[in-house]
């Protein structure tokens, strides 16, 4: 990688959308710094294995920053990545089933569509569990393996998420925020991180599903 991509990949959502909408970066700029940073970690870790790097560079291309900046609202082409449950027009959506490996939708599902209506640009689909239960595996795309262990299991069903983040893409992710916490700890994250996320969260009370989690990923795969 470039050291300009690798500072890109260094800022946050919020950071990145005032670059963008500054035009101190542009969104090509920050969809080929992803598509350089999927192609060089996620090999390992398998956490977004269906890409839509052309489409993705060619929404980046085409569009209007201007228009996108006078919208508050607008990601202003901020690149994400999309759970694998949810339709991406042109992209594949296989729920993790051997059913639908070779489904391609037509147009994106609702929540999709305002985020691209928004400014947001997909550059890849996560992993996802085959039809949502287990930790992050399916026959289709395979195991999302943990970050800090290869040899071990990054949780689930939203185990990609913790893993993306690592892998640096602005992933969107329809769960609650009490999810997200319990797969960090599957994901293995510090334990001390992981609890101040529970208690800022006021999740201090399911302390014992995020310990159980804990132990569970510690198991090789």
């Amino acid at each position: 990688m470039t050291e300009a991509s690798d500072e890109l990949i260094k800022m946050t959502a919020t950071e990145a959308v005032a670059h963008l909408r500054s035009k101190e970066v542009s969104p090509l700029d920050l969809v080929e710094a992803s598509i350089k940073r999927i192609e060089t970690v996620d090999k390992e870790v398998n956490a977004l294995p269906i890409h839509c790097f052309d489409q993705a560079r060619a929404q980046a291309e085409s569009l209007d920053v201007e228009r996108q900046a006078a919208n508050p609202k607008s990601l202003c082409g901020l690149p994400i990545a999309v759970k694998d449950y949810n339709d991406l027009g042109g992209a594949l959506t296989t729920y993790g089933s051997p059913i639908f490996a070779n489904n391609v939708a037509q147009t994106s599902d609702a929540t999709v569509r305002k985020l691209e209506s928004n400014g947001a640009i997909a550059v890849a689909k996560s992993n996802v569990p085959e039809w949502a239960g287990g930790h992050t595996f399916n026959p289709v795309n395979g195991l999302t393996r943990n970050p800090w262990d290869l040899r071990k299991s990054a949780g689930g069903s939203s185990g990609w998420l913790p893993v993306t983040i690592l892998v640096v893409v602005y992933a969107r992710q329809l769960r609650l925020m009490g999810l997200l916490v319990c797969d960090l700890a599957r994901a293995g994250y510090p334990v001390g991180h992981v609890c101040r996320l529970w208690i800022h969260f006021g999740l201090k009370d399911q302390w014992r599903e995020m310990w159980t989690t804990w132990l569970l990923c510690s198991m090789p795969v």
